[in-house]
C-alpha cells in the first residue's frame, strides 16, 4: 500500500502563490497516478488537478489557468504549484493515488484509493 505526505500548506494573502508537495513511499512512484483534492468546511471534497502516469493533466475549472500539478518521478513527489490563490481556494489539501491506472490515464475521483492526511491552506482576504 502506498504512504502519502502532504506538506507546503500555510498562510497566504490573496494573490500570493504556494506550492504543496506530497512524497509518496511503499510503491513504485512511476505506476501510479495522481490527483490532489480538497475539501473546505461544510463543502463536499472535490477533485482540483490530476496527472496520469505519463503526465498527462486535468483540472477543475475553478483553478484551471492558476495551478499547475507536476510530478518528478525521481524524487517520488507530485506537486501542486497554486499561483493567484483566492479566499475560496482555503481548504485541506489532500494527495491522492490510483494505484491502478493504465499509462495515459488521467484518474477521476472515483479512481484513487490511497490518500494523505492533508494540508491546510489559508488565504487572507
Amino acid at each position: 500500500q502506498v504512504q502519502l505526505v502532504e506538506s507546503g500548506g500555510g498562510l497566504v494573502q490573496a494573490g500570493g502563490s504556494l506550492r504543496l508537495s506530497c512524497a509518496a513511499s511503499g510503491r513504485t512512484f512511476s505506476n501510479l497516478a495522481m490527483g490532489w483534492f480538497r475539501q473546505a468546511p461544510g463543502k463536499e471534497r472535490e477533485l482540483v488537478a490530476a496527472i496520469s502516469r505519463s503526465g498527462s493533466t486535468s483540472y477543475a475549472g475553478s483553478v484551471k489557468g492558476r495551478f499547475t500539478v507536476s510530478r518528478d518521478n525521481a524524487k517520488n513527489t507530485v506537486y501542486l504549484q497554486m499561483n493567484s490563490l483566492k479566499p475560496e481556494d482555503a481548504a485541506v489539501y489532500y494527495c491522492a493515488a490510483d494505484q491502478d491506472s493504465w499509462w495515459y490515464e488521467i484518474p477521476a475521483a472515483g479512481d484513487m484509493d490511497a490518500w494523505g492526511k492533508g494540508t491546510l491552506v489559508t488565504v487572507s482576504s
